[in-house]
């Protein structure tokens, strides 16, 4: 993880519908951080420099620094409640997360050679992803910014699956840990 991302955040103690209005027509978007040894925290956050964020790929899965009046703290986001006609988020949950314990994150998968594999270079196929992320379970300063896919060796009418992805040392599919029946496809190469 090379980016370090900070949110500037304040306390907030008016709660509600109309409270929530009353802070986004302000600019500001409410939070909530919780987990960890602490209690929920109702907090407001910046819109424009959370947006601005929200714009990076590696942001959903980076540990942010979330800057309080009463020190930083290392969080993740965990979800963001987005208006359902309008480009506007209404809110945000922020989980935080410490060096001992695993969490379980969403990472990207990138896929490489699309182009370039042999069912579709040599066979004319088409590759059909089945899967654009995965989850993961880490510790925190094992979370990859996002997962390769190489499909170079991939033929006509074969596929992917979970258990193909060369993840990091001291990372693991939360998936692959139900059992083998869970081994999903995650790409295939097809007509």
């Amino acid at each position: 993880m090379a980016i370090t991302y900070s949110l500037d955040a304040v306390l907030r103690t008016d709660e509600g519908k109309g409270a929530s209005r009353r802070l986004r027509r302000t600019g500001n978007i409410p939070a909530v951080v919780y987990g960890g040894e602490g209690e929920a925290v109702s907090i407001s956050l910046k819109e424009n420099q959370l947006v601005r964020h929200l714009q990076d790929e590696q942001f959903y899965s980076s540990i942010i620094d979330l800057k309080l009046e009463s020190g930083a703290e290392k969080v993740l986001l965990r979800d963001l409640q987005r208006h359902p006609a309008r480009p506007v988020v209404l809110h945000a949950d922020l989980l935080r997360v410490n060096n001992k314990e695993k969490v379980k994150i969403t990472v990207q998968l990138h896929y490489l050679n699309e182009d370039s594999a042999v069912g579709v270079k040599m066979d004319g196929g088409r590759v059909t992803k089945s899967m654009m992320d995965v989850e993961i379970s880490c510790l925190v300063k094992d979370i990859p910014e996002f997962i390769e896919v190489d499909l170079i060796e991939l033929k006509m009418g074969e596929s992917l699956h979970l258990s193909d992805l060369n993840l990091p040392e001291g990372v693991e599919s939360v998936q692959l840990a139900l059992g083998e029946g869970h081994d999903l496809a995650i790409a295939t190469i097809g007509k």
